[in-house]
């Protein structure tokens, strides 16, 4: 989880990653934060985010992405 923290502190500067569960229905976070997400996830946690995973409700919170990652079974 710290990992995660830690990418999303360096890729979404100034936005409250931990106060939302509604990152991407409320659009704090873009289309263009999920894309650079997905790349910096991919590399960090060695998994393979696929299109059928950029839905809203892997990405609307830190935990909804720490599960997608450990689902993939990210290191």
């Amino acid at each position: 989880m710290e990992k995660l923290l830690r990418i999303l502190e360096e890729n979404c500067p100034g936005i409250d990653v931990l106060g939302s569960d509604r990152l991407i229905d409320d659009e704090i976070l873009t289309s263009l934060d999920v894309v650079v997400l997905v790349g910096e996830l991919n590399d960090a946690f060695g998994v393979s985010i696929t299109v059928d995973d950029l839905v809203p409700e892997n990405f609307n919170s830190v935990q909804a992405m720490y599960d997608l990652i450990c689902r993939l079974g990210g290191k």
